[in-house]
């Protein structure tokens, strides 16, 4: 863009940049989300928590699922700081 459009556009740079801010938010929670570390810590916890009792099979296979899911996407993008998909 030449300068008189940057000009022109000037007066809607904080919006920009708060667009900016906002898509760095989102990639960061998308990567922290499907971390493969992270949803393999949280399938530990929810074992964890089927053997002390505080869900039943049902629960545990639903919430395993979803994890699982999360784990494959995971691997299949490469994201995250887990093994990048050499090893499940």
């Amino acid at each position: 863009m030449g300068l008189i459009g940057e000009v022109l556009m000037l007066p809607f740079a904080p919006v920009r940049g708060s667009l900016w801010a906002m898509q760095q938010v989102v990639a960061e929670a998308e990567r922290q989300y499907y971390d493969p570390a992270a949803v393999r810590a949280e399938l530990a916890r929810l074992e964890q928590r089927l053997e002390a009792g505080e869900i039943d099979d049902a629960e545990f296979d639903r919430l395993e699922d979803e994890l699982l899911d999360r784990l494959e996407i995971a691997m299949t993008r490469g994201t995250g700081t887990g093994n990048n998909g050499t090893t499940r």
